[in-house]
């Protein structure tokens, strides 16, 4: 994969007080606290009150499940309603980690008032053939099954056409989910749609500071079934305690932010965990969760266990199998025979995973080297080869490495005997990154899509092959009109700076006092400066049979001058060689490995050392300024090497230059400043020039890239789309389609509508306005100071 310059985000200094840091001592045995106080303070728990909130569950006040009010009521009397009358109740669910707890744990709970197999199953659908959300084949087949009432977790929200079949057959609908609302914008919640269903249980109806706004679906399957017990607290003959750690393991698995009630939730069902992870294999509750710990080598009492160890698992079967029913199984059964059996066919499927995944990582890498990333706001690619089990997770390793919100899509391979009728799809993933709200993102283009759905940080979607181009076309444009794609570079933050002396159990102690950690309340992130590696080495990980899969780690010591000992760390998918040979600033994760019984550091990233790379600069001169005289580089006796970068287009911004500065900065390079100022053309000529053009490839039918219009008008991308619309107020259609086997989408012009002329008086005045504002930032960088561009690179870590 093509490596992007990485931003580092470093930690300010923090002034805590002393008073706070004995405050937090006292949660510690052996640890002063200072690190764990600087931590807690940076992420707002500043008085005793909010340290014991935060770091005992016993004294935080649990929200009741009555605050979601009339639909809750709702829900339990439709269930009130069809245990009285014996009706069949199908439990909807979802398969993907939280999905198939939140199933397991309305399996659980309502088995507790239904008879499981007779009045209640459950349905999970096929990640394959049938993706995310309620459809009406599968509703279909619950009907002929005589159920009167299905129960989502963790899906519905917004199956509106679904939900109409399904009453349409005679079956009432209850949803729990947690999933964006149709008319949610993630503001102030205004009124969202409700769909036409008997209770709607989802907590994006409540106010964005309400405690249980970021629950995810397992913990809102887990408040219905708390409502029920409270209803009839004569029948449940289990606790309801008993769901806590099936809570956990969903919590943790999904990208919901761990605070409220939700990081409430977490606590407990981590202690649930660990307490019956502790019994004897046969008098576990949840033998299955037992089973699945044993074989990554984990023992339920922290976070990590379930986000590297049982959630991977969970995800693994569908991603691999399709169909995940056999994990609500899994997580439920008592029988160790069952157990066995499906703990080991869901290790054996993570092992396929990872190999695949890195395939599939390799393969996304080459298909970037085609992509120019500097035009590129949004990465969208297709391949017919790809599981769509894994490109989720690829997804999200994209995004990381490039900064950029990734789409990843495997198309339908069209038999030959297909008509040419029948709708061909691309089925994928989205990840987002940098803030960027990527459900809004893919709703805008809905338009273009068959189905979507997801969060802000993830989304799943569908869309007609022959849309594809559009669609990668118009969520660019779509995001450039918000961010500056320069900003969009991948980005590390520590937290807190600590040596090698510092690792080790006292810190972890400090550390674990945060957990669980999540979205919200991440890991950790620890600075060391000036460190080396020793005792590298790096291998191919081995599956439950002693196989080697696909799927690399570094294994290294790590030293520096606090200390006369090593500390041992990995690096996950890296290989030795990548490491730096000489001193090195890295942020890493401090964790415990409980198979070799040590603790351990998590590489998360490395450079050379700061000082190093001062040095370097200095004695390069780091930034040449040559922006005097006329004429090209070749001109001034500038050529191009490995060892200089030459910027020759002038910036029209800040942020155009500090992309610049950074790149230089990480690949080690002279960065030469080598623009003249662009001569300043009279704004009515350059709309002339754009109309002529606009003219002429509509007589000729010729079509023409964006990035041969920018040559062609020197102007930037952004100035370029408002003249594209005023355009079209003048009458002319723009029609872009892929023509090219490297995917650059080409435009062809012509005149065929009506002219808006008022309308196009406006947008040629806006045209004008952004011409102005980009001649005068060139004006500004043609003459800023050296020392001022300078001072710049300085603050660029």
């Amino acid at each position: 994969m093509p490596e992007q310059p990485q931003q580092w985000i470093l930690p300010s200094p923090v002034e805590v007080p002393q008073e706070f840091i004995k405050q937090v001592s006292k949660h510690l045995t052996h640890s002063p606290g200072i690190f764990a106080a600087q931590l807690l303070w940076q992420r707002g728990i500043r008085t005793a009150e909010e340290l014991e909130k935060f770091v005992d569950p016993q004294v935080y006040p649990v929200t009741s499940a009555e605050e979601f009010g009339e639909e809750m009521d709702l829900a339990v009397r439709r269930l009130q309603i069809a245990r009285d009358n014996r009706e069949k109740v199908m439990i909807w669910g979802d398969f993907d980690a939280d999905g198939v707890t939140s199933t397991a744990v309305l399996w659980d709970g309502l088995g507790q008032f239904f008879t499981k197999n007779i009045d209640l199953d459950y349905y999970i659908p096929n990640r394959f053939t049938e993706s995310h959300g309620l459809n009406c084949a599968g509703i279909e087949k619950i009907s002929q099954g005589g159920y009167s009432l299905i129960v989502t977790c963790d899906t519905g929200s917004t199956n509106i056409e679904e939900i109409i079949y399904a009453k349409s057959l005679g079956i009432d609908v209850i949803v729990t989910d947690h999933h964006t609302l149709l008319s949610d914008k993630q503001s102030l919640m205004p009124k969202a749609y409700r769909p036409p269903v008997t209770a709607i249980i989802n907590p994006r109806y409540l106010p964005l500071e309400h405690p249980l706004y970021h629950l995810s679906g397992v913990a809102v399957a887990y408040k219905l079934v708390e409502a029920l017990y409270a209803s009839l607290p004569e029948v449940p003959r289990q606790p309801l305690s008993d769901l806590l750690d099936l809570v956990a393991v969903g919590l943790i698995a999904d990208l919901v932010q761990l605070s409220g009630d939700c990081r409430y939730l977490a606590q407990m069902g981590i202690r649930r965990l660990q307490t019956d992870f502790q019994q004897p294999a046969a008098q576990r509750r949840r033998p299955g969760i037992g089973k699945l710990l044993e074989l990554c080598q984990r023992s339920g009492d922290r976070p990590t266990d379930v986000s590297f160890g049982l959630g991977p698992r969970i995800n693994a079967v569908s991603r691999i199998h399709g169909d995940a029913r056999f994990c609500v199984e899994l997580l439920t059964t008592r029988d160790m025979n069952r157990v066995n059996e499906l703990a080991e066919a869901a290790e054996l499927a993570n092992s396929r995973r990872k190999s695949l995944q890195k395939e599939i990582v390799h393969q996304v890498g080459q298909k970037l080297t085609q992509v120019d990333l500097s035009t590129t706001s949004v990465i969208v690619l297709e391949d017919p080869q790809w599981n769509p089990g894994v490109l989720g997770l690829v997804a999200g390793q994209v995004a990381q490495e490039t900064g950029r919100p990734t789409i990843l899509l495997s198309s339908d391979i069209p038999e030959e005997t297909t008509q040419a009728s029948q709708l061909v799809l691309a089925r994928g993933s989205a990840r987002s990154i940098n803030g960027v709200d990527l459900y809004q993102l893919v709703k805008d283009q809905s338009h273009l899509l068959h189905r979507f759905g997801g969060h802000p940080f993830a989304a799943g979607l569908s869309l007609p092959v022959e849309n594809l181009p559009l669609f990668r076309e118009a969520i660019n444009q779509r995001l450039r009109q918000t961010v500056d794609v320069n900003t969009l570079v991948p980005t590390v933050t520590a937290d807190i700076v600590v040596t090698v002396g510092d690792l080790g159990k006292e810190l972890f102690a400090e550390l674990k006092l945060l957990e669980p950690c999540g979205m919200g309340n991440p890991v950790p992130k620890l600075m060391i400066k000036n460190c080396w590696f020793t005792k590298t080495r790096h291998r191919n990980q081995e599956d439950s049979k002693g196989k080697k899969i696909q799927y690399i780690k570094t294994e290294f010591e790590i030293c520096d001058q606090s200390s006369s000992n090593s500390f041992p760390g990995v690096w996950w998918g890296h290989y030795k060689d990548e490491l730096p040979t000489g001193k090195a600033d890295c942020i890493v994760e401090l964790d415990f490995n409980p198979s070799k019984n040590r603790y351990e550091i998590r590489l998360i990233a490395v450079r050379p050392a700061q000082e190093h790379r001062d040095y370097f600069h200095q004695q390069l001169d780091f930034i040449i300024d040559q922006r005097q005289g006329m004429g090209g580089t070749e001109k001034r006796g500038i050529t191009s090497s490995n060892n200089t970068l030459i910027i020759e287009k002038c910036p029209t911004s800040w942020d155009d230059l500090q992309a610049w500065l950074r790149r230089a900065q990480y690949q080690r390079q002279q960065l030469i400043l080598a623009w003249s100022k662009p001569p300043s053309r009279p704004y009515s000529e350059t709309w002339k020039i754009l109309v002529g053009i606009a003219k002429y490839l509509s007589r000729t039918q010729q079509p023409v890239t964006r990035n041969q219009l920018l040559e062609k008008l020197q102007i930037s991308d952004q100035t370029l789309f408002i003249g594209l619309r005023a355009l079209k107020h003048l009458g002319f259609k723009l029609t872009r389609h892929d023509t090219t086997s490297s995917g650059k989408t080409r435009i062809l012009f012509s005149l065929t509508e009506k002219p808006n002329l008022s309308q196009a008086k406006i947008a040629v005045q806006a045209f004008f306005a952004a011409l102005q504002e980009e001649q005068f930032q060139q004006h500004y960088f043609s003459q800023v100071p050296l020392a001022t561009i300078q001072s710049m690179a300085r603050r660029i870590q």
